[in-house]
């Protein structure tokens, strides 16, 4: 079984950049679609981007034009660019795989990384 370990959040000005990690415990490549996503204090967990094999993205529609997913199957690690970052975006970020509709396929979160965005 595949484990998926997040880093790469902290705090920033809003406008300003992360780069989150998810790296994968063995090789990606056979694995299903990668997705990212967040949960926010008091709120739902929701999908972020996703990320499929063939490289295929989807966003959701509060992060387009913002942050871009990507995947280096070299290094069996998946990426979260964040950019023009927005107090909304504070959250716990997770990663995990995910079926062609963004539903996570495990049931087992990691640690999550969590990223504050002050105003």
């Amino acid at each position: 079984q595949v484990q998926l370990v997040e880093s790469g959040g902290g705090l920033v000005q809003a406008g300003g950049s992360l780069s989150l990690s998810c790296a994968a415990s063995r090789s990606t490549f056979g694995l299903p679609a990668i997705a990212w996503y967040r949960q926010a204090a008091g709120k739902q967990r929701e999908l972020v981007a996703r990320i499929s094999i063939g490289g295929t993205t989807n966003y959701a529609d509060s992060v387009k034009g913002r942050f871009t997913i990507s995947r280096d199957s070299a290094k069996n690690t998946v990426y979260l660019q964040m950019n023009s970052l927005k107090p909304e975006d504070t959250a716990v970020y997770y990663c995990n795989m995910a079926t062609p509709q963004g539903i996570p396929l495990s049931n087992s979160w990691g640690q999550g990384t969590q990223v504050t965005v002050s105003s």
